[in-house]
C-alpha cells in the first residue's frame, strides 16, 4: 500500500521559516517525480512545486518562487519542500504528491498545516 505522510508544519510569524518532510511507503520514491500542493478551505488545490526523479530539474510556481525549495533524499525516500520568507497567504493544507507540475496526482498525503500569523 502507498503511503504519503507529511509533517513540519506549524504556526509561524510572517518572514519565519519551516521546513516540511513527506515521507513514502510503499514504492520506491527515486521512479517518480514528485509535486507539493496547498489548499485553503473553500478553495481549490494550487500546485506548488515539482522535482524530477532524480532531483535534478524542479519548478516551482510564481507566487513561492525565491521562498521555496524542493528537494528530495531518495535514498530515505523522504521529500521536503523548504519555506522562507513566510506570508499570510502562504496558510494553507500542504500535501505531497505523486504529480508533476499540476495538482493532479494519483497518490497523495493526509497533509500538514501551515498557518502563517502575526
Amino acid at each position: 500500500e502507498v503511503q504519503l505522510v507529511e509533517s513540519g508544519g506549524g504556526l509561524v510569524q510572517p518572514g519565519e521559516s519551516l521546513r516540511l518532510s513527506c515521507a513514502a511507503s510503499g514504492f520506491t520514491l527515486n521512479r517518480f517525480a514528485m509535486s507539493w500542493v496547498r489548499q485553503v478551505p473553500g478553495k481549490e488545490l494550487e500546485w506548488v512545486s515539482s522535482i524530477s526523479s532524480s532531483g535534478g530539474t524542479t519548478y516551482y510556481a510564481d507566487s513561492v518562487k525565491g521562498r521555496f525549495t524542493i528537494s528530495r533524499d531518495n535514498a530515505k525516500n523522504t521529500l521536503y519542500l523548504q519555506l522562507n520568507s513566510l506570508k499570510t497567504e502562504d496558510t494553507a493544507m500542504y500535501y505531497c504528491t505523486d504529480g508533476w507540475r499540476s495538482t493532479t496526482a494519483t497518490h497523495r498525503g493526509q497533509g500538514t498545516q501551515v498557518t502563517v500569523s502575526s
